[in-house]
């Protein structure tokens, strides 16, 4: 083990060390070159504009060549719009008087807004819209204009479709469709993250004021977070040209910029504080803080930008487009924290405790050891009894983990996402109701050499005639056919509506019976089956092939990373077993609170069967990058105590110890900020919130408390193992030989240095 005393001062400084030290050299060249990259980004940014991912670059299984096909042709499929006009007592039927003025009424009025075409009346010849019982009928029109912004003039139709409801109070008038569904959902979604965005800025600087006791302490995280935010935002416009970008990527680009921002800005100034409560002059306490937690800032920061970049491995333009907006956002904290940060902590020296709220300070213990005493009470049993610990944690673990066995996941229903707090659910429910598959059917995209060929027009029959005898669709099976750009499309009501389970059996059908035996057997005929069914399983199906590369990049390169940057075997393998064991915790907290229900009703949800598809990868990533954060922070600690000659059990005591004040704080705000998500409407944003809160709250106290220091204190000496065939590896530890003790200030002496850093730290050296 090398001591202290055996360090050289000549050893290559590392480049956090390096970095801090010029920054706070050139403290105001380094604050105007983070103020000119900032507004630079967001300057071209705004001049180059965002390009967003297109439908036909979502996927890359049927879905994606319907829309492919769609794209050849030239054609905008409209956006599709129906009304429900149905008796509310039950007696009524559609061939009543008032029933027909009704929908009369409804097709004048949405005529009337100018916005729509092609309508179609239930009463018109082969309209097949009338249900069975002849209690409900539609009116079916599309939106004129572009599809992909049909839902930002869907509006005036929707208030004319209203003004007819009122003028018939015996019947039930409810408009939906494409363009009021995206209405619908781009309205909650909009609202629930403006809500979660709001909220998340002044719920981190509450908790960071609690934290330091001191406003312009905790001001400076949250800044950090929200200029790196800012640049990235512009960065995500301009890299938008080679790789598209969404509204999507933007918000998890916030939630990550957040997160990942204050936590970086938190370690860097907590032991810069430290230090200098431990009696260092400023310029001391911020070389060490450069060389310690500056450090662990760097190899999180790669860690977390590796794991991020495991989402570009989906093949899914949205997930590549998350993956690189986090990965950007998570290296631009980074460069900030170990660069303009250092700078503003020279320039404001002692004044960084400035607005000083009335909190009494915690005082320090032996050696100017600063620490919690719930924590150092736990690791006096830990470090007893450490099997015993381990044991109990794991299992623990493991129990919590094991509901995530039995998961299922899916693209969530409507119904499933909004429940019944949006009217528009009721609708949905109605029409599949009366019309199984009817409001979501599977769409034939057809392309052919020519459309109008005997024997493309005879395939088409025989399809429609064997996807209702199938029993795939009980009908109406309609066709359009658009003879001058050669393609046809099948409309295809599916058995089993809004049952997602039920719907794909009869998808399944029409691909793997019904298709090939009628167009499949027509040379040169294209004919992939999409729609909102379709779309779920192609996107789940590629979600679930991907969890493999994706799965082992992130490991592999989580490992090798931790493996360069502690020089120890051990420390890389325990690192990815317990970050594993911590999203496997979470995992199964998702599948028992939304899969199965139980105690769904504490987060105001409830158990839709099912966790939504995106969510096991997208949480596996951003957790295992998170986790790391917390994880190379104490380890770090630890691996520093030892070098400066402490036991192995000692050096667990003061790594742990002295970082939970950091980890708990850090890890408060990541779970306050997480839970405003699980309070939202949509239950896709209630399961993520939910995931992401329950993994950091685990990790921050059972993992990082608890079962690290366990383990390590079991392992002993071996924690630092490193294979003699190892040791030709690049050395990326570059420790740094900290500050000596200090010595004890004479009250004047004391008075005068303080004043010295509070003329804005004029003798900082690094």
């Amino acid at each position: 083990m090398v001591r202290n005393g055996e360090r050289q001062e000549g050893r290559v400084r590392g480049v956090a060390a390096r970095a801090g030290g010029w920054s706070a050299r050139h403290r105001w060249a380094a604050v105007g070159i983070w103020v000119l990259f900032v507004v630079l980004a967001m300057g071209l940014g705004n001049a180059a504009g965002r390009v967003d991912v297109k439908e036909s670059d979502q996927l890359k299984g049927e879905t994606g060549r319907a829309e492919q096909i769609t794209e050849r042709a030239g054609l905008d499929e409209p956006a599709g719009e129906t009304v429900l006009v149905q008796a509310k007592d039950g007696r009524l039927r559609s061939t009543a008087p008032e029933f027909r003025r009704a929908v009369e009424d409804v097709v004048k009025a949405v005529e009337g807004t100018g916005a729509v075409t092609n309508v179609r009346s239930p009463y018109a010849a082969r309209a097949q819209s009338v249900s069975k019982d002849g209690r409900t009928a539609l009116v079916q029109f599309d939106m004129r204009g572009d599809p992909e912004t049909a839902a930002d003039r869907v509006g005036p139709v929707q208030r004319a479709v209203a003004g007819v409801a009122d003028d018939h109070r015996s019947l039930r008038v409810e408009e939906i469709g494409a363009a009021s569904m995206n209405k619908t959902f781009d309205d909650a979604f909009g609202d629930d993250f403006r809500t979660a965005e709001y909220s998340a800025v002044p719920v981190a600087l509450g908790i960071l004021l609690i934290a330091f006791g001191a406003l312009v302490a905790a001001l400076l995280p949250v800044a950090l977070a929200v200029t790196a935010i800012m640049a990235t935002m512009g960065l995500m416009a301009i890299v938008s040209h080679v790789q598209p970008m969404s509204d999507t990527a933007n918000s998890v680009m916030l939630l990550v910029g957040l997160a990942v921002g204050v936590d970086y800005c938190l370690f860097y100034l907590r032991r810069e504080r430290e230090e200098r409560m431990k009696g260092h002059d400023a310029g001391t306490a911020l070389r060490i803080a450069a060389a310690t937690s500056g450090r662990a800032v760097i190899v999180s920061g790669v860690t977390v930008c590796v794991a991020m970049a495991g989402m570009l491995f989906t093949g899914i333009a949205e997930f590549q487009a998350m993956g690189l907006a986090s990965l950007m956002v998570v290296a631009v904290a980074m460069v900030g924290s170990v660069t303009v940060l250092p700078a503003l902590l020279s320039l404001l020296g002692e004044r960084v405790e400035k607005g000083r709220l009335p909190f009494p300070r915690r005082g320090r213990r032996r050696g100017g050891e600063s620490g919690s005493r719930f924590w150092t009470r736990v690791l006096g049993v830990v470090l007893r009894r450490p099997a015993v610990s381990v044991a109990v944690a794991v299992c623990a673990l493991l129990a919590v983990a094991a509901p995530a066995l039995g998961m299922k996941t899916q693209n969530l229903t409507l119904d499933q996402e909004f429940g019944d707090s949006l009217p528009i659910v009721a609708t949905y429910d109605r029409v599949n109701a009366a019309f199984p598959g009817g409001s979501e059917p599977a769409e034939v995209v057809v392309g052919a050499p020519d459309i109008d060929a005997p024997e493309v027009r005879a395939a088409l029959a025989d399809f429609r005639a064997r996807a209702v005898a199938s029993g795939a669709s009980r009908g109406p099976v309609e066709v359009t056919v658009h003879a001058a750009q050669n393609v046809a499309f099948v409309y295809v009501p599916l058995v089993g509506g809004s049952d997602q389970d039920r719907a794909e059996r009869s998808l399944t059908l029409l691909r793997d019976e019904v298709r090939p035996a009628t167009l499949g057997k027509v040379d040169g005929v294209e004919a992939p089956i999409t729609g909102q069914v379709a779309g779920s399983k192609d996107f789940n199906d590629q979600i679930v092939g991907s969890v493999l590369p994706v799965f082992a990049f992130v490991v592999a390169f989580a490992f090798l990373l931790m493996l360069l940057s502690f020089r120890s075997l051990t420390v890389a393998i325990t690192s990815i077993v317990l970050n594993l064991l911590s999203v496997g915790a979470a995992y199964g907290i998702l599948v028992a609170v939304f899969q199965h229900g139980w105690g769904a009703s504490l987060v105001g949800a409830e158990g839709v069967g099912a966790i939504i598809s995106w969510l096991p990868l997208f949480l596996f990533v951003i957790l295992f990058g998170l986790s790391m954060d917390y994880h190379v922070f104490v380890v770090s600690r630890i691996r520093e105590a030892r070098l400066q000659g402490r036991s192995n059990t000692e050096a667990i005591r003061h790594g742990v110890v002295t970082t939970a004040g950091v980890v708990t704080s850090a890890a408060v705000i990541m779970v306050a900020v997480f839970s405003i998500f699980g309070t939202l409407s949509m239950q896709s944003m209630k399961q993520m919130g939910v995931g992401l809160a329950a993994a950091v709250l685990i990790d921050a106290t059972v993992i990082r408390g608890v079962l690290l220091p366990a383990v390590m204190a079991l392992l002993g000496e071996a924690n630092w193992y490193l294979p003699r065939w190892l040791r030709r590896m690049p050395d990326l530890t570059h420790d740094e030989p900290l500050a000596p003790a200090p010595v004890p200030a004479a009250p004047g002496d004391e008075d005068a240095r303080r004043a010295g850093n509070a003329k804005g730290g004029e003798e900082v050296r690094v």
